[in-house]
């Protein structure tokens, strides 16, 4: 029997220690950029040396890819949970809904992240982007879905991600921008 995707999630957890650099790392990236940001600086933000921050990875890349899949890892939890749900339209509710919550509870922290080249580079020859974002589509388009519909989940998704950080709306507070978003996103997926 194949390991569940939770199950062999759970055995790729990072140490606390690397938890503590990701967290201060995506931290220093959300005010600095990632091309900013220093390994000192993050070291710095955890009151480490850098050597100690060395000694969890060895280059910035692979904090970079070490944040990056962790926030990949909440998106996967957000699909392993909708994925649960017996009913189609049920699991694709929880979906939208659970994908703006987390859009929104981290959109400080993300802004930088989603939108720096250097991310972008890293993972351009990594599928597992690729492999979230046809299980989202499959659960947003239903399960029909075929290739073409991916576009339509990716620009949803980064309309969603572009709203959060949006300067016109950074200020709105969460609860309301949450409400927006959901009624829009479902205006989005209605079918023509």
């Amino acid at each position: 029997m194949a390991p569940s995707r939770t199950t062999s999630r759970q055995q790729n957890q990072p140490s606390a220690a690397q938890t503590r650099i990701i967290e201060a790392a995506l931290r220093e990236f959300a005010k600095n950029g990632v091309g900013g940001t220093s390994l000192q600086m993050i070291a710095d933000a955890i009151g480490v040396t850098k050597a100690a921050v060395y000694h969890q990875y060895r280059t910035k890349d692979e904090i970079v890819r070490a944040v990056a899949r962790a926030e990949l890892d909440r998106v996967e939890t957000v699909l392993d949970v909708a994925e649960s749900e017996v009913d189609g339209d049920r699991a694709r509710g929880a979906a939208l809904t659970m994908i703006i919550d987390l859009a929104v509870e981290r959109r400080r922290e993300n802004s930088t992240i989603l939108t720096d080249p250097l991310v972008g580079r890293l993972f351009a020859r990594d599928q597992r982007p690729v492999k979230v974002v046809q299980r989202l589509n499959r659960l947003l388009m239903g399960p029909g879905a075929g290739p073409d519909t991916e576009i339509a989940t990716v620009m949803l998704t980064a309309a969603i991600s572009g709203a959060v950080m949006h300067p016109m709306v950074i200020r709105r507070d969460d609860e309301t921008l949450r409400t927006q978003l959901r009624t829009l996103a479902e205006r989005f997926l209605e079918p023509r």
